[in-house]
């Protein structure tokens, strides 16, 4: 079907060129160098009545939503992906777009207002920045980066380019969430004195807590694997071992469940409580192994307190089918049987956050008759879509979003090193623990 794609040919509209990195890394200094004026008077020119170019870079899976949920009434100009076979759907999709196999070549588009970046974890950060250094508006997927140190640089990044930005963390604008922070706000269960947040995942959905297999096997057609590989280490191809999807349980390219769902599972409680960065943290899990994440893990963040909690805060997540005490739910058999929620426990009361109903007010007998008003859902793409032509706010900015990205990530560090950590988020290091270093700021391929 794809017969000569991995010649320099182009297929469907498919821009199959694959210069060298070190090519292609002069190339992209030298773009960023001298376009960037022209890039960031276009990003920022657009009237609320002009369509937005966008471009899209990861069309599989989350990225084919991204794209679709940005797309109405803009102009998708350009798609990126690494497998043909999702390429040559985007681009049926909308065969306006030119395809590209290299997002870096995607970047070189000179009509892009704005770039969705829907690539596994270890892709965002390299995206996400040099689209920003271009001054192109920019929606990511969570978690942001795949490190903390690179979280902290995209934040930054996007804040000196004063770039239009979104993390996909949908819920953030649904009723649910929305209501929940309300009523939190509202002191309706008093003063928060700790919270708690679990999730199901990794469950059936991808394997965690195994040896990473050895050997490898042929590339598929159309797959181009090193560009898969982007900036993380080298890895041989295995089937249905990494790509698609599976990639979640891995460090080297993923966050595990804790990165994948806990961007989702804190953000009610850090923007609710309007939460700063933890100042330590301590997690359990069931067997560490080097290149997976594991089966399981409880991590208890320490923050200090806000005007909306108690003078310390506790959060304490939990993955792989681990959750809170059921006392905790005070008797209520609908919020203890969650796969997935938050739990708020107030001086006043509790309440039972779902990411698809309504929250609830615990114990139910206190709150019968306390009607709960929700409050209206916005829809997280087009917000997004019509900040970037100047109406209205983003809702989850990287300035928001980026904070609750690097809590998120402290997470794993916890997980990793099996040690307390004394978070000093200032120089973004781990007190008197130097082998944090290597995790905090995650090293790039050689090259990249």
């Amino acid at each position: 079907m794809f017969a000569g794609t991995r010649s320099n040919t182009n297929f469907r509209g498919f821009s199959m060129r694959t210069p060298n990195r070190r090519q292609m890394l002069a190339q992209s200094t030298a773009l960023v160098a001298g376009v960037h004026s022209m890039r960031t008077e276009l990003a920022h020119g657009a009237s609320p009545n002009e369509k937005l170019n966008i471009a899209c870079v990861g069309v599989g899976g989350k990225g084919w939503s991204d794209m679709h949920g940005t797309s109405a009434g803009q102009n998708i100009v350009a798609v990126c992906d690494i497998d043909e076979s999702r390429l040559a759907k985007a681009t049926d999709a909308f065969p306006k777009a030119t395809g590209y196999t290299d997002w870096r070549q995607l970047l070189e588009h000179k009509e892009i207002d704005a770039v969705t970046v829907s690539t596994p974890d270890h892709m965002h950060a390299p995206v996400t920045l040099a689209a920003i250094e271009l001054g192109l508006h920019v929606y990511c997927q969570k978690p942001l980066c795949r490190s903390v140190h690179k979280v902290r640089e995209v934040t930054t990044a996007a804040a000196r380019q004063n770039v239009v930005t979104q993390m996909g963390i949908q819920h953030h604008s649904g009723a649910k969430f929305k209501t929940a922070v309300k009523l939190i706000r509202d002191g309706v269960i008093g003063n928060v004195r700790e919270a708690h947040s679990w999730t199901d995942r990794p469950g059936s959905y991808w394997s965690q807590a195994f040896v990473r297999p050895t050997g490898s096997d042929p590339v598929p057609e159309g797959v181009h694997w090193d560009l898969w590989l982007g900036v993380s280490p080298q890895r041989p191809y295995k089937k249905g071992v990494y790509h698609p999807f599976k990639w979640r349980g891995f460090w080297d390219f993923g966050t595990g469940a804790l990165g994948d769902m806990g961007c989702h599972g804190m953000d009610p409680i850090v923007h609710a409580l309007k939460l700063g960065p933890p100042t330590r943290l301590q997690a359990d899990s069931s067997q560490l192994y080097e290149d997976t994440a594991p089966a399981w893990s409880i991590v208890t963040y320490d923050f200090p307190g806000t005007e909306l909690t108690s003078d310390g805060f506790r959060m304490v997540w939990y993955d792989g089918g681990k959750r809170p005490d059921k006392a905790l739910f005070e008797g209520d058999t609908v919020a203890s049987q969650l796969l997935n929620g938050i739990l708020f426990i107030g001086e006043q009361g509790t309440l039972a956050v779902d990411y698809f109903s309504m929250p609830r007010l615990l114990p139910e007998d206190r709150f019968r008759d306390f009607k709960i008003e929700p409050v209206a859902e916005d829809n997280h793409y087009q917000q997004w879509v019509a900040a970037c032509k100047g109406s209205g706010q983003a809702s989850t900015p990287f300035s928001y979003s980026g904070p609750l990205t690097e809590t998120v990530l402290l997470g794993n560090l916890a997980i990793r090193l099996a040690k307390p950590i004394d978070w000093d988020s200032d120089a973004l290091a781990a007190r008197g623990l130097p082998e944090a270093d290597s995790l905090i700021q995650i090293p790039y391929r050689t090259n990249w």
